[in-house]
């Protein structure tokens, strides 16, 4: 079966063995629209490809952003949450060590 591809179906996806289109008679000759050439569509394709190859890419590089950020956030809270502690047991020393010499004063 020797059938020609059709627009929904076509012969081959390979843009470079496509037969070039031909102008339709309807068509006025010299009219604005250019002839078909497959280097600008194998070059639009070529683009497409290496944007869409390089998402995943760009999208582990903000993942890996959102990670660093995160556990730096993380790591600031750790921080302030033991400078609180620390804190609070230096005022509680500062209490005793006050309540000790009061006693010591009063004897």
């Amino acid at each position: 079966m020797n059938a020609r591809g059709t627009i929904d179906r076509p012969l081959t996806h390979d843009p470079q063995k496509q037969a070039l289109m031909k102008p339709s008679t309807s068509e006025p000759t010299g009219s604005a629209t250019p002839d078909f050439t497959t280097t600008d569509a194998n070059d639009s394709r070529q683009n497409r490809t290496r944007e869409m190859q390089l998402i995943p890419e760009a999208l582990a590089r903000a993942h890996m952003h959102e990670q660093l950020r995160s556990a730096e956030a993380e790591r600031r809270a750790l921080r302030l949450a033991t400078a609180r502690r620390m804190q609070r047991r230096a005022e509680r020393a500062s209490l005793r060590a006050r309540r000790a010499l009061a006693m010591a004063v009063m004897q």
